[in-house]
């Protein structure tokens, strides 16, 4: 973990742990400390990627605040012989685990170190109480042969101390929905061995939003990117709760190669009255306009081949396009992940060639899988 000078971290530690770091402390190496998503953060800023300021709250504030909840004791036992596909008793007792974590607060110094890293991220954007997005952040996202990832809440647009801890316990608790609990059951892996980070990540007010693969994700080509689109915060891509716009551009030389512009049906963008994110009909007029402009597709792209590169591998990226900064400065990296199902495919491939015994062995494997052999 780099330490930054004078970010307060040493002020939330308890017996020199952290309960509280800066995303840019933290590199892809401290999972265990603020789970995959937020060390994925600390990498990106590290590598000089545009991506929204924040602070974690990191996995012994989370251990402490389990602790301080009496809930780590008790979840064994609450968990004792259920079966992965005994849904009333998973049911039933993620109610019960959820409700105990909920109604408990932190520790008042917590409270106090969380208010204060919150005050100095509002003055560091020069924005009052800045909205953010409450990210939970696991230990164990996207481990080999098991994706936890996108089990656990987020929340967009929350502003002001109190809904951010209150959205912090939701986040916590997320990590024991029945269907959480039924994937660890069934591969395997011990509930006490998961922990939780939280995220608390400066919303970009998103003009447009969406998703980008720096592979075709229905082929596996890696010689292009594929990005895809919606007007608004990028939880309708995510959730497939709409059809969005569709590019695809050449790796190398950055030309776009397909466009698909879809009739959008849904918004999700923020209430200028109540300040929450919330769904809305896109007017008519818009749904079958292009979400993203080209030079903007081309800029994603560019910064896409970027964070490939840095990781060494095809990755899958969420990012966003701020309507309230100029254009040249306005889009942002919101998280990136290693992408699993075409690189797994290609590392078992190669396993499988690795395997032949002779020069024809290999010649016939590699034609079975669609291999060049040069």
């Amino acid at each position: 973990m780099a330490m930054a000078s004078g970010s307060g971290t040493a002020a939330a530690a308890q017996g020199g742990a952290p309960q509280l770091c800066w995303f840019e402390e933290v590199r892809k190496e401290d999972v265990a400390l603020v789970g995959g998503k937020c060390s994925s953060l600390g990498e990106l800023i590290s590598a000089g990627v545009r991506v929204p300021p924040g602070f974690a709250l990191t996995t012994h504030g989370y251990a402490r605040f389990m602790r301080d909840a009496g809930v780590s004791g008790e979840i064994p036992g609450m968990l004792e012989g259920c079966g992965h596909d005994d849904l009333e008793q998973l049911e039933s007792a993620s109610k019960a685990i959820r409700e105990m974590i909920e109604e408990h607060s932190f520790a008042w110094e917590l409270e106090d170190a969380v208010a204060e890293y919150y005050r100095k991220l509002s003055v560091r954007c020069m924005v009052p109480a800045v909205p953010v997005a409450v990210r939970s952040s696991a230990t164990a996202e996207d481990l080999p042969g098991a994706s936890f990832a996108g089990q656990q809440d987020t929340y967009l647009w929350i502003r002001g101390v109190d809904d951010l801890l209150l959205h912090a316990r939701r986040c916590i608790s997320s990590l024991f929905t029945a269907r959480a609990i039924a994937y660890r059951i069934r591969m395997g892996f011990p509930h006490e061995e998961v922990a939780l980070s939280v995220g608390f990540q400066k919303m970009a007010n998103s003009y447009t939003a969406g998703v980008m693969f720096t592979l075709n994700p229905g082929n596996g080509d890696r010689s292009v990117i594929a990005i895809d689109s919606n007007f608004g915060f990028g939880e309708s891509v995510v959730s497939g709760e709409v059809t969005p716009d569709h590019f695809v551009v050449n790796k190398v030389a950055l030309d776009i190669l397909e466009r698909t512009i879809c009739s959008k049906e849904i918004t999700y963008t923020v209430d200028p009255k109540t300040q929450k994110s919330v769904k809305i009909e896109t007017p008519f007029e818009r749904q079958s306009v292009q979400s993203l402009i080209d030079e903007e597709i081309v800029e994603l792209a560019r910064m896409g081949k970027a964070i490939e590169k840095h990781y060494g591998r095809p990755m899958d990226i969420e990012w966003a396009v701020d309507k309230d900064l100029p254009a040249g400065g306005n889009i942002f990296i919101l998280q990136a992940r290693p992408e699993t199902v075409w690189s797994e495919k290609r590392e078992k491939e190669a396993a499988v060639a690795g395997k032949a015994s002779s020069a024809m062995d290999f010649i016939l494997s590699s034609l079975l899988t669609g291999k060049k052999v040069s």
